[in-house]
């Protein structure tokens, strides 16, 4: 058997957990960085703690609510441009050659966070996969969390007041 190692993820792993939605607690924290939010209004965008590639974004209404039907279309209007500024981000600055944008409406079809609508960009480059995931099951993220959110905060300019 292999080890990949990763121990910064063990003060995640053991650490407090905010209660109920992370996303609203997101929308309310004053301690962004440590919870890799890039913004909270209009919407919230952070970085996702479990990435699939880097730069694998989340952007959320700052609604709670699990349906599209729940948010008013000013706020629906709200979130798709938080979500256009964020695709643009990772194509033009963070440099992804195409991005995988993508929201899952309830458990069935695949949402982690069922009760609380949110949409995932996820970064692609040409060649970002490779034999570790294709033979492991693994993905190799080359670049540490707070590193990513450094680089990203900057590019969100006044959406992150």
């Amino acid at each position: 058997m292999q080890a990949l190692w990763a121990p910064w993820r063990m003060a995640y792993i053991g650490g407090p957990k905010p209660p109920g939605c992370f996303l609203c607690y997101g929308r309310d924290t004053q301690d962004r960085r440590d919870n890799l939010v890039l913004a909270q209004s209009p919407a919230v965008v952070m970085l996702n703690r479990f990435p699939y590639t880097n730069g694998h974004l989340l952007v959320a209404p700052r609604s709670h609510t699990a349906q599209l039907g729940g948010l008013s279309t000013a706020e629906l209007h709200a979130v798709m441009e938080v979500v256009q500024r964020a695709a643009t981000v990772l194509l033009d600055h963070f440099h992804a050659e195409g991005l995988n944008v993508g929201l899952n409406l309830g458990a069935a079809a695949g949402a982690g966070v069922a009760d609380h609508l949110h949409w995932h960009l996820v970064p692609r480059w040409v060649g970002d996969t490779n034999f570790m995931t294709v033979l492991a099951d693994v993905r190799v993220v080359p670049e540490h969390l707070e590193v990513v959110y450094d680089r990203l905060l900057p590019l969100f300019g006044a959406a992150a007041e």
